[in-house]
């Protein structure tokens, strides 16, 4: 809709422009075909985003994490060259990985965690994953239309993302959005995942906290999680502990106790512990948070939050090693000509998949 102004300038227009007021005419056509060119967003230099960053510029962290999430080669050696100069700033936040099964309420449960947190003085980043669409590669990313609240909250910062069909339940680049947020000066980072599955693993390897989410009186509680999840989280949470569903709330916590007592201590020597809460009703919020800070200090004081942080950045080269060969061969001119052919031969089954890949490989290495 036009504004009040621009629109008695464009009704004018539209009314005498045909009765010989060439000058204005010529002017309002200007003025409006001059216009989108006006909005279009300058393109910021390294040292603005930095600046920007430094200072907590939440709408250049933004633009910053859209540089950093483009596939663009110009947009990846700014990006680079970002993070170098950040980095120093970074690695001082708690980094938590929430994740749980369909239904647990995980938006409502990160909206009441996250504004206990706000409110105990710290700054908040919330990491939201939105699954892409396997045939449209398109996300609803609508994280932030449910959480309300916290999005209204100065001390917090929601970004969601598209997963792009990437495993692990996180974005190929969550990594480095971390680190973005930890230099604006994030105290806390929740890295929420896409839901509940065995190859959401990935999660694990980039924070120090990893939080599931549980319900109870859903059937088998025990069955109804992967065991691989259940091996890996450092905490448990059973939401909607409330009303009618208090008591099997605290039975399921007993099960699950007893279960991880069953799994191979962790490399940290931490005791994963069980916690009853209710997102809504903003019941047990409290215990969560000093079941994490409790953790921390386990971890800091044997040494292991030090070790792991660094055995997680040496993982992170080996993925972006992985990451960049992939996209090599892809964008690789030789093999974009080969591969309608090969890939039909596979199809026909004139040809393995085993030997299909190595005849690619010895063309991209010119063999």
């Amino acid at each position: 809709m036009i504004g009040s102004k621009r629109g008695l300038k464009f009704q004018f227009f539209l009314k005498y422009q045909d009765f010989g007021i060439g000058n204005y005419s010529r002017k309002a056509n200007n003025y409006y075909l001059r216009k989108p060119s006006m909005n279009k967003k300058r393109r910021l230099s390294s040292k603005e985003y930095i600046n920007g960053i430094q200072k907590g510029d939440r709408v250049i962290l933004s633009r910053a994490i859209t540089l950093i999430e483009s596939a663009k080669k110009e947009d990846l050696v700014l990006a680079e060259e970002i993070l170098s100069e950040l980095l120093p700033q970074t690695g001082k936040s708690i980094r938590i990985g929430i994740t749980g099964v369909p239904g647990v309420g995980k938006s409502t449960f990160i909206e009441a965690f996250g504004s206990y947190i706000t409110s105990q003085g710290k700054k908040l980043a919330v990491l939201t994953v939105d699954p892409s669409s396997l045939i449209t590669k398109g996300s609803i990313l609508g994280d932030k239309t449910r959480m309300e609240e916290l999005s209204r909250n100065p001390d917090a910062f929601i970004r969601p993302s598209a997963a792009g069909g990437t495993l692990g339940g996180v974005t190929n680049k969550t990594r480095e959005v971390i680190l973005l947020c930890e230099a604006a000066g994030y105290d806390v980072v929740f890295v929420e995942t896409v839901g509940v599955g065995q190859s959401e693993t990935q999660v694990k390897g980039m924070v120090d906290f990893f939080l599931l989410l549980m319900l109870a009186g859903a059937g088998d509680e025990l069955q109804g999680i992967k065991k691989g999840i259940m091996e890996m989280a450092d905490g448990v949470a059973i939401n909607k502990a409330d009303g009618d569903n208090l008591k099997v709330s605290k039975i399921a916590k007993m099960d699950y106790q007893n279960a991880l007592h069953l799994f191979p201590a962790s490399e940290s020597g931490w005791i994963p512990e069980v916690k009853t809460c209710s997102a809504l009703k903003e019941i047990g919020i409290e215990d969560i948070w000093e079941m994490i800070e409790k953790h921390n200090r386990h971890a800091v004081g044997n040494g292991f939050f030090e070790s792991n942080r660094k055995k997680q950045q040496v993982d992170w080269v080996h993925e972006h090693v992985v990451e960049l060969l992939k996209q090599g061969f892809y964008q690789s001119k030789k093999v974009k000509i080969a591969l309608p052919s090969v890939l039909g031969k596979v199809a026909s089954g004139d040809l393995p998949a085993l030997n299909a890949a190595n005849q690619l490989i010895d063309l991209l290495n010119n063999k």
